[in-house]
């Protein structure tokens, strides 16, 4: 009689693991072979710890491009110019000596990977000033 218990209390056990293990899945593991989720950008109210570090990231990771674009395209003084992104829109905040760098970094920030919209939060201020 009580192998029988026993057997019995193993196997609920078996199944309340078996049922939590499904449970935990994520929705990835339904979607259809070939497609990736996209990484989300911006955190939903609920989320977890680890889902906003990793947007937070994701932000991180997009102001680094924009930046680095903007190094590269040359003629842009980076010294006063602040780059911030979410969730794919991206502000320019600073002053630049001239409207053509203005001009040249909005088209430059738009041209990024992963930027949906730009706005240019740029003042003209020459330099000295």
């Amino acid at each position: 009689m009580k192998a029988t218990q026993a057997i019995k209390i193993v196997g609920s056990a078996l199944v309340v693991l078996a049922s939590l293990n499904a449970y935990a899945q994520s929705s990835d593991a339904t979607a259809p072979a070939g497609t990736m989720a996209a990484p989300a950008t911006t955190a939903a109210p609920g989320a977890t710890k680890a889902e906003k570090k990793a947007v937070r990231t994701a932000n991180r990771a997009l102001q680094r491009k924009v930046r680095n674009a903007l190094t590269k395209a040359g003629g842009i003084s980076m010294a006063n110019i602040t780059v911030r992104a979410r969730g794919g829109d991206v502000v320019l905040q600073g002053s630049v000596p001239e409207q053509a760098q203005s001009d040249t970094a909005t088209q430059t920030a738009q041209g990024v990977a992963g930027v949906t919209s730009v706005k240019n939060a740029l003042s003209i201020r020459p330099e000295g000033q």
